[in-house]
C-alpha cells in the first residue's frame, strides 16, 4: 500500500484511522509520540483515533516491560496492531487434494490441513470433503468461525467474476457450478474464487520465486498446463478469465493431446492419474528409454505453449511450477527456447512453494481484500 499522510485533525476519521492503523500494523508496537512522527496527525488526533481503534478492537495497548516502571519512570503507553482479531482462509480444491491454511490479519500462517479426494468424485463430495478439513482446522487452531474475514479458493479451470466455475474439465461435475455461491453457504464472510494457477502466481509474488519481479508468468505444469501472469505486479486474467489457458494450444495445429505424449504403451494415460505420470518421469530419470522419450516430447510441448505466452507478454520471470516430478528437466529447453525468440529472455525459475503455492495464493487474494477493507480510503488502492 503507498504511504498515507494526514496533516490536518479536520480530515475524514476514516483516512486518520486508516493512517494509525497502517503504521501500527507496519511495527510490533509504538507509542502515540511515535505513531505521531509517523503519520504527520496531531497527538490529540492520534490519541483519539487509538482509543476508537481499541474500541473496535483492531488495537490493543501492550503491558510494559517488567521493571520498566521502576527504572524509567511512567513507560509511555505502547500500542499494536491486533493481528489476531480476525482470521482468513486460503483453500485448494483439485483433482486429488482439498487442502486449507488458516491464517491471522497479517498473513502468519497458523495452521494447514489436506483431505485426499478421489479424481472421480462428484462435486458434492469434493465440497463436502473441504468442509470437513476447514472444520477440522478450524477446530485444531481454536479458531471460530465467525473470525474469519475472508476466504479465498482456487481451483483448476475458467472462473467467472462471481466464482462461478465457466469450464472446468480437470474436476467431475466442475462446469457451471456455482463455486463461489456453494462456498458462500459455509461462511459469513466475502469469498472469493481464482483459477489455481493464477492463485499461484499471486503466491510466488508474495513469498516465493517471483518476490522481486512485477511481470511473472507463472507455470502449473500439468498434464494439461496453465499459467497465471502478473503485469505490472496486478493479476492479469484477461476478458473472461481465460488468460493463460495454455493447455488448450495443442488445439491449434498440435492434435496429440499431453496424455499421449507421456504414454510409453501407445495407450494415452488417464487425464488426471497423476501416480502414472510422475511413474514415466522417475522412470525416465532411471534411464529407460521409452520414457525419456515419452517425457522429451512433454517437456518440447511444454517448452512450445510457455514461449508463445512468453512471447505476447514479455515478461521479466518465468516460474515453473506444478505436481509432476522431474520438472527441472524444464528449465533448460525452456531457456535455450525462448533465446530463440526472444529479444530479452525472461530468467526461468522452479517454484520455491512447491504444492503450497495454490492454497498461499488464495489465501494472499483474502488477505488482499481485508486489507482493501482495513487501509484503502477513497483515491488510494492497497497493494502487495
Amino acid at each position: 500500500m503507498g504511504r498515507l499522510t494526514g496533516g490536518d485533525p479536520s480530515l475524514l476519521r476514516r483516512i486518520n484511522s486508516t493512517v494509525v492503523l497502517h503504521a501500527l500494523r507496519a511495527t510490533d508496537c509504538a507509542t502515540l509520540t511515535e505513531i505521531t512522527r509517523v503519520t504527520g496527525l496531531s497527538r490529540p488526533t492520534v490519541e483519539g483515533v487509538v482509543d476508537g481503534l481499541i474500541e473496535a478492537g483492531l488495537v490493543v495497548e501492550t503491558a510494559p516491560e517488567e521493571g520498566t516502571a521502576r527504572r524509567q519512570g511512567r513507560p509511555a503507553r505502547r500500542f499494536r496492531f491486533r493481528a489476531e482479531a480476525g482470521h482468513l482462509l486460503g483453500l485448494e480444491i483439485g483433482p486429488h487434494r482439498v487442502s486449507a491454511l488458516l491464517a491471522d490479519l497479517d498473513g502468519t500462517v497458523l495452521g494447514t490441513q489436506a483431505k485426499d479426494v478421489d479424481e472421480s468424485a462428484p462435486a458434492d463430495e469434493r465440497l463436502e470433503r473441504l468442509r470437513g478439513a476447514v472444520a477440522e482446522l478450524l477446530r485444531r487452531a481454536g479458531v471460530a468461525r465467525g473470525s474469519l474475514r475472508a476466504v479465498g479458493a482456487a481451483t483448476p479451470g475458467i472462473v467467472e467474476a462471481d466464482g462461478t466455475v465457466r469450464l472446468g474439465t480437470a474436476l467431475p461435475g466442475w462446469t457451471g457450478l456455482r463455486l463461489g455461491e456453494r462456498l458462500g453457504r459455509s461462511f459469513r464472510c466475502p469469498v472469493l474464487v481464482e483459477n489455481d494457477a493464477n492463485a499461484a502466481a499471486v503466491a510466488e509474488h508474495w513469498k516465493g520465486a517471483a518476490t522481486d519481479s512485477d511481470d511473472v508468468v507463472f507455470v502449473l505444469a500439468g498434464l494439461s498446463p496453465g499459467a497465471g501472469a502478473l503485469i505490472g505486479g496486478r493479476l492479469h486474467r484477461g476478458y473472461g478469465g481465460a488468460a493463460g489457458e495454455i493447455g488448450a494450444l495443442h488445439l491449434l495445429g498440435r492434435e496429440a493431446t499431453p496424455e499421449t505424449l507421456l504414454s510409453t504403451t501407445g495407450e494415452p494415460l488417464h487425464p488426471l492419474d497423476e501416480q502414472a505420470v510422475a511413474k514415466v518421469f522417475a522412470r525416465a530419470r532411471d534411464g529407460d528409454g521409452r520414457a525419456r522419450a515419452a517425457v522429451d516430447r512433454f517437456i518440447r510441448r511444454l517448452v512450445h505453449d510457455v514461449a508463445a505466452l512468453v512471447l505476447a507478454l514479455d515478461p521479466e520471470l518465468v516460474v515453473v511450477g506444478g505436481w509432476a516430478a522431474g520438472l527441472d528437466g524444464v528449465l533448460e529447453p525452456l531457456r535455450r527456447e525462448l533465446a530463440r525468440y526472444c529479444l530479452r529472455p525472461p530468467r526461468v525459475a522452479l517454484s520455491l512453494l512447491g504444492e503450497a503455492a495454490v492454497p498461499t495464493g488464495a489465501l494472499r487474494l483474502a488477505l488482499d481484500h481485508v486489507e482493501e477493507q482495513l487501509f484503502a480510503v477513497e483515491g488510494t488502492t492497497a497493494r502487495r
